[in-house]
């Protein structure tokens, strides 16, 4: 259904704003005049942008393309528009095709500048960002731009690329060999073997046959070294709402900080359909929305983001007192300081066959993706907390039936009250106590056939023909990359801080300080905290006085 008038043309004019000759002056001292004749290509899909373009005179054709040579249009610019989107915040490779309709005169804002302009000139530095982020989502919608998949919506595979894609807000989108001629075509010549499948075709050309998410991310141009050889004030692990919070006041008041995470930006909040408990947000808001905001957010304030990149080690024996990050292909980032954010990932049961069948009917996310997999289906969704209750309320509106699984006496310990009534509300939502599953049955080609569940209050045990099966069950953390670098960990591997480390807390240290003095923890990793979102965020900004107070120099006597 199109939107009313009005607010189309709302929108529109929020996306594609022109400048006044007065507001243009207001940016010159952020740029610099750049001129480009006919035929000029200001900015190419795939190569990084220089940054913000401010139309001075002439017109710029905007288009998106995709692997196979399809070309939209979306707009043309003229005097006093910008040409960008939120990816020139950090210097990113550029989603679109700019190309000069005649003689060109522009103001070129670097990122640098840019994000030096949107914090000097609140009020256009709010009307920029919005249009950036607006132009960034328009790009996702449209469905026709970025790497194209080809292979079947219901792969395993397919999901799993999808999802990477979506998780980290890249334009994308899906052919299905089976309706399209020119895909199966293509399969034919670059897919020979069913394990090639699905095939990723880049903006370039390049043709990549089910690749991993990093080889898709080095081929995308996500993946970047910072080029400049610098010690970092805040080197930050992991890039969920802790972390992003870390990112936001941090850099904000003037820190330089790096952030690293393995997948995508959000952790398990960004996967969380709809918050509905966090401040400000009553009608709820989606962990996917929230957390690109705060995304945005970091880079603003100058927050360099490194996604996907794995921290393996840490290393907190150098000289000169700070400390050494090794990531993904043996590079090493050194910081004054650490946040380890790195969160935790829910918890496998010790079912069998359970990883034979992980991505293949066996999900720890519930995302549309999924969704569109078990439409008018029978689920099972096993887990008791704030996130399982809000994948059941999800998935209610796409499955015939979702059977909820807990192996206590019912939810009111481990869930919010407003997701209980939610989900006691919900008529195709049957919760199940005392209850867990026991084997899984199937083939890893096919997924998942039959589930078989056991009450464990009477041994009762009962099957059906379920084909997805969702699990949030207890968290394990993310902390085996700092085996050997000194940080204490509990039983659990929970990183310890403040009163809980062994011995006594320095008077002027932190609650959220580790074991190793300039090493923090925050978020759901830290030993002892609440594993809410909103808890996770004021963690993720309660640090960073603690961070200035390691950071500030000794007093001289």
């Amino acid at each position: 259904m199109a939107a009313p008038a009005s607010t189309s043309i709302a929108r529109f004019e929020q996306t594609f704003p022109t400048l006044t000759p007065a507001e243009i002056d207001r940016l010159r001292p952020f740029g610099a005049i750049r001129r480009y004749a006919a035929g000029e290509y200001l900015v190419e899909t795939g190569k990084p942008g220089p940054g913000m373009f401010v139309l001075l005179s002439g017109h710029v054709a905007v288009t998106q393309r995709d692997g196979l040579g399809h070309v939209v249009p979306i707009v043309e610019y003229g005097l006093g528009q910008f040409l960008g989107e939120v990816g020139q915040l950090s210097g990113r490779v550029s989603q679109v095709d700019g190309k000069a309709e005649d003689e060109v005169e522009t103001l070129l804002i670097p990122p640098d500048e840019l994000r030096r302009l949107l914090v000097a000139e609140a009020e256009l530095g709010e009307r920029i960002t919005r249009a950036l982020i607006l132009r960034r989502v328009s790009l996702i919608k449209s469905g026709v731009g970025g790497p194209t998949l080809i292979g079947s919506p219901n792969s395993a595979d397919v999901v799993r690329l999808q999802g990477f894609l979506t998780r980290n807000g890249n334009p994308h989108h899906l052919i299905d060999p089976a309706s399209d001629p020119e895909a199966a075509n293509l399969i034919a010549c670059y897919a020979p073997a069913a394990n090639d499948l699905p095939l990723v075709i880049s903006v370039d050309g390049t043709v990549l046959r089910n690749p991993s998410e990093t080889a898709l991310a080095r081929t995308l141009g996500m993946i970047r070294i910072p080029e400049r050889q610098t010690i970092y004030d805040v080197a930050v692990v992991g890039c969920g709402p802790a972390a992003l919070a870390t990112a936001v006041y941090a850099a904000s008041e003037g820190l330089s900080v790096i952030v690293f995470d393995s997948r995508a930006y959000g952790g398990q909040a960004g996967a969380s359909a709809r918050i509905e408990n966090y401040l400000g947000f009553p009608t709820g808001i989606s962990g996917q929305a929230l957390a690109g905001r705060a995304f945005v957010q970091a880079q603003k304030f100058g927050a360099e983001i490194m996604i996907p990149m794995e921290v393996k080690s840490l290393d907190c024996t150098r000289a000169d007192g700070s400390f050494a990050l090794e990531v993904d292909g043996g590079e090493r980032i050194h910081a004054r300081s650490v946040v380890i954010a790195s969160g935790a990932r829910y918890r496998r049961p010790a079912i069998e066959n359970l990883q034979t069948f992980e991505g293949h009917g066996v999900w720890y996310w519930a995302s549309p993706i999924e969704a569109r997999l078990c439409a008018g289906e029978e689920v099972i969704l096993v887990g008791g907390g704030n996130s399982a209750g809000q994948a059941a309320v999800f998935l209610s509106a796409h499955a015939r039936k979702v059977r909820m699984m807990v192996r206590g006496k019912g939810l009111a310990d481990s869930m919010s009250r407003y997701l209980i009534d939610r989900i006691e509300a919900t008529p195709n939502i049957e919760l199940a106590t005392q209850t867990e599953i026991i084997a899984l049955a199937g083939k890893r080609e096919t997924g998942i056939e039959r589930v078989r569940w056991r009450n464990r209050a009477t041994g009762a045990e009962a099957e059906a023909t379920i084909r997805n099966v969702f699990l949030f069950v207890g968290a394990d953390p993310a902390t085996s990359w700092l085996a050997g670098c000194g940080v204490e960990v509990d039983k659990d591997g929970f990183v310890i801080t403040g009163a809980r480390r062994a011995g006594n807390l320095p008077a002027n240290g932190s609650a959220l300080e580790s074991s190793v003095p300039g090493v923090f923890a925050v978020g759901d990793v830290r030993s002892g905290s609440v594993k809410r979102v909103g808890g996770a965020i004021g963690e993720g900004a309660q640090v960073v006085q603690a961070l200035h107070r390691y950071l500030a120099p000794a007093p001289t006597l």
